[in-house]
């Protein structure tokens, strides 16, 4: 590793000595590594450092790279050191996410973040797949996070997040194969877009970004890239449908749709949060399937052969569909 990337991290954490212990991921698209830092002489034993360094030829795993493209993974690791250094100290172990020692710009293509290690802070586990209780685990998470940041202003973060949304999206619209679909998704995108009651979305909400302690009893959320403002179905959705099937989506989207709004009150009741609490969740409540064509809006032209592509979705999108269709 690059010595002037250990001597940061030194500097950052007060460390006497600095050693790359493994690369935990590299970043999409080639845009550089997530990697493991054991410490000497610091309060910590180690830490994780994001280094971003934008590539010049860009190797996408499903062929997607444009100039638009590029633009919005820059935009994206800006948005993520901009969070991490005015919003983040925010959130409270209900909301848990790593803290930020350091991050800067190093040049125009090159970008990092000196983070605390999950896994030495008791967040060690990963799922891929996760059963009942670790869903509502990652909801109460989302509803914390929602609530602490209900009815504010995103400045420096994404004005619309997440990364699916319609104005970051032209290409994929443009060869999605369903008429239907292409004609409703603007109509969709404003039903979102003007929602009354808006807070911060992590904007990639997925089972991936989710770090569990050993006892799954407590959670920990990563990866601030898309993070910004909307209506907190979006990452209600996208947590679901990254990890329920189709017929647990079924059978279980009434109970934890309930589970998360009765959360979501408390924690904003705690917070001290002023609104009207009823318009908030009929509002959102409507939402849900709107959001959730939305996202599938986006897989229909980026991957339409994707698992999440399945019975409960395109159900869901054709019942959108109908009611914008009869407005």
């Amino acid at each position: 590793m690059n010595q002037n990337l250990l001597d940061i991290v030194k500097q950052a954490t007060g460390a006497s000595g600095a050693s790359q212990s493994e690369i935990i991921q590299s970043l999409w698209s080639g845009y550089g590594q997530i990697v493991r830092i054991q410490l000497e002489g610091a309060p910590m034993a180690s830490v994780v450092l994001k280094h971003v360094r934008f590539p010049t030829e860009a190797d996408h795993p499903r062929g997607w790279h444009s100039d638009r493209s590029h633009a919005r993974k820059v935009k994206s690791y800006d948005v993520e050191m901009a969070w991490y250094a005015e919003y983040a100290n925010r959130c409270d172990e209900n909301a848990r996410l790593p803290h930020c020692y350091y991050s800067a710009t190093l040049a125009d293509d090159e970008r990092v973040m000196v983070l605390e290690d999950l896994d030495a802070a008791g967040f060690p586990l990963r799922r891929h797949e996760m059963d009942r209780p670790a869903v509502e685990l990652c909801l109460q998470w989302l509803a914390n996070f929602h609530a602490t940041f209900m009815s504010e202003e995103p400045d420096g973060l994404w004005l619309t997040g997440t990364y699916w949304h319609l104005a970051t999206r032209p290409d994929e619209l443009a060869v999605t194969d369903n008429p239907a679909l292409k004609q409703a998704a603007a109509a969709i995108d404003a039903k979102l877009n003007s929602c009354r009651f808006k807070t911060f979305v992590h904007g990639d909400a997925k089972v991936a970004n989710f770090c569990f302690s050993n006892d799954s009893k407590k959670v920990a959320a990563v990866d601030f890239q898309y993070v910004g403002g909307g209506c907190g179905m979006k990452d209600v959705i996208y947590l679901l449908g990254s990890c329920l099937d189709e017929y647990l989506c079924e059978i279980w989207q009434d109970e934890l749709l309930n589970l998360y709004f009765n959360n979501l009150k408390q924690s904003i009741d705690k917070h001290g949060k002023y609104v009207d609490w009823n318009a908030l969740e009929s509002e959102w409540r409507a939402l849900f399937p709107i959001a959730w064509v939305d996202f599938n809006r986006f897989l229909a032209g980026w991957m339409p052969g994707h698992w999440k592509v399945n019975n409960y979705s395109r159900r869901l999108t054709a019942e959108v569909i109908s009611l914008l269709n009869d407005a």
